[in-house]
């Protein structure tokens, strides 16, 4: 079977087209290698899958629709992982065409394609962050719960992906799948997320910013974790013109204060903290209830912080000294 997976140079992309490849998949790859971050990392990601026989990477736009719909079309492609698009919530603010191309014109050429090739099941990548802001209440966000008070553009347009998929698949009934993705990290993550961020600032002697002055809370889940959530419901598709939504997070919130101290703990040194308030389009917390995907795929994961963020630690110090010039 052949696998097109995009945003394969991408954190999560790459770590699921490894996987498929392990499990003796063909896979191809598709990204467009932006420079939102570092594209030396994304090449580095590349690099790991360009070894591997089964897998080709292919460097092109998703929100070209004719390009996807050859690539889509023209392989006996079957199953398609949709993961590239505009990350970031507060980069929406300053830049909004980039999310209106690459997460809604992106995520229309993608549905096109696959519908027209005939794909078996398209999983496609969402987010917590279209559950809005609401504080922790001693239960984890359900997929039931209200999303339609999105606090940013990124929101708005994950949110809006959700619906077009929910029209195409009652339209052409292709089944397709949407993963809410909680707060993804480990090794080979991405520098815009504020572990990785901080990371750096504290090995360089520099200040970190804490925003919300700390009052924060995030379902931090472990790459390998969110890895087997990916292709456990890749592997159950749902029944003909049907559309479900997954969360997959690690169920289990942690302070923005206490991530900071586990990764102080991994660095051997304290950070010098600047506190400060909520940013524009930030959430106070999120909490995935993952009774849905446990019950679908026995999703139950399995590493929490205090190992992950030693494991990312170890990666970073590994990668910065390649580069020689991060600290």
């Amino acid at each position: 079977m052949t696998v097109v997976v995009t945003g394969a140079a991408g954190f999560i992309g790459m770590h699921v087209a490894r996987r498929l490849l392990d499990l003796g998949e063909d896979v191809i790859g598709v990204d467009n290698f932006n420079a939102y971050y570092d594209p030396q990392l994304k090449r580095l990601r590349a690099d790991h899958l360009a070894s591997r026989a089964a897998f080709r990477m292919v460097e092109a736009d998703i929100a070209e629709p004719r390009a996807m719909a050859d690539l889509i079309g023209g392989h006996g492609v079957r199953q398609v992982v949709h993961l590239a698009a505009q990350a970031g919530v507060r980069y929406s603010i300053d830049n909004p065409f980039a999310y209106e191309r690459s997460n809604l014109a992106g995520h229309l050429s993608i549905l096109e394609a696959c519908r027209h090739a005939g794909v078996d099941h398209l999983v496609y990548a969402s987010s917590s962050s279209v559950y809005g802001d609401r504080p922790l209440d001693g239960a984890g966000f359900r997929e039931d719960d209200p999303t339609v008070s999105p606090v940013s553009l990124y929101a708005a347009t994950k949110r809006s992906c959700e619906l077009l998929s929910q029209s195409y698949a009652t339209l052409y009934g292709f089944p397709q799948s949407g993963l809410r993705f909680f707060t993804v990290y480990g090794p080979m993550g991405r520098p815009d997320m504020a572990y990785f961020g901080f990371t750096e600032k504290i090995m360089r002697g520099e200040p970190i910013e804490v925003y919300g002055e700390g009052q924060m809370a995030r379902d931090f889940t472990y790459i390998d974790d969110i890895v087997d959530g990916v292709l456990g419901v890749l592997s159950h598709p749902p029944a003909a013109g049907g559309h479900e939504i997954y969360n997959i997070g690690d169920s289990r919130p942690v302070g923005l204060m206490d991530m900071i101290s586990t990764l102080e703990r991994a660095l051997g040194r304290e950070a010098v903290k600047i506190m400060l308030p909520m940013q524009p389009g930030d959430v106070t917390a999120t909490y995935a209830d993952i009774t849905k995907l446990n019950a679908l795929t026995g999703y139950a994961p399995r590493i929490d912080l205090a190992e992950g963020l030693p494991r990312f630690v170890a990666w970073w110090q590994g990668w910065n000294g390649r580069n020689g010039t991060r600290s």
